[in-house]
């Protein structure tokens, strides 16, 4: 069980630091070119949706296991 909740811990990190970085990366992007923002929020929105996916069901694996 113990090893369950610690899997858990390092799904929840590595999704929160994965989305950290895409967050970063596209406000980086669009300081550099204001123009192209749109496009750029509408990728960070659809990685970031697809992180937290995988990141939901490892942590559904992890608490089920």
């Amino acid at each position: 069980m113990v090893l369950n909740a610690l899997g858990a811990g390092l799904v929840i990190l590595g999704a929160g630091l994965g989305i950290g970085k895409i967050g970063s990366s596209a406000v980086e992007s669009i300081a550099r070119q204001p123009e192209a923002s749109g496009t750029i929020q509408t990728a960070m929105i659809i990685a970031a949706a697809l992180i937290e996916g995988v990141a939901l069901f490892a942590l559904i694996i992890c608490l089920i296991s």
